[in-house]
């Protein structure tokens, strides 16, 4: 099995163990995404704390986009099925692909309930699409 690098820097493979993230297997086939290895530590910073920072419900929607366009990182976030009493009534979901470390797929919802902690109007925002007062 043969690794090929991309023409761009990559992120550092963690530690034996500490992650399943798969990225040599991803590495090895010619054809896989590489997107998200783009994301490398010192952008993992950056991003989560442009996460922890956000301003409105339309600016986690922008960097929801970005993501996934960029690093190919795709989130699903809506209220849970059970009902939403605080915050952790709201699923941030960082969904699985080859290559995402383990660690980065924990830390990006963390960072969007930092966010939503210190602006509680987005986690209403988030609750009330396609409610009751969205038309108003």
């Amino acid at each position: 099995m043969t690794t090929t690098l991309p023409p761009f820097p990559i992120r550092t493979e963690c530690p034996p163990g500490a992650c399943i993230c798969g990225r040599e297997a991803l590495l090895a086939h010619p054809d896989s995404d590489l997107r998200v290895l783009r994301l490398t530590r010192e952008d993992e910073k950056r991003l989560l704390q442009r996460l922890e920072n956000l301003s409105s419900l339309s600016d986690l929607r922008h960097m929801e986009a970005r993501m996934e366009q960029q690093v190919g990182i795709r989130l699903s976030i809506s209220p849970s099925p059970n009902g939403v009493r605080s915050l952790r009534g709201i699923v941030i979901l960082v969904h699985e692909q080859p290559g995402l470390c383990r660690k980065t797929r924990q830390a990006i919802p963390a960072a969007i309930k930092r966010s939503l902690e210190q602006r509680p109007e987005i986690a209403h925002e988030i609750l009330n699409v396609g409610g009751l007062f969205e038309n108003l």
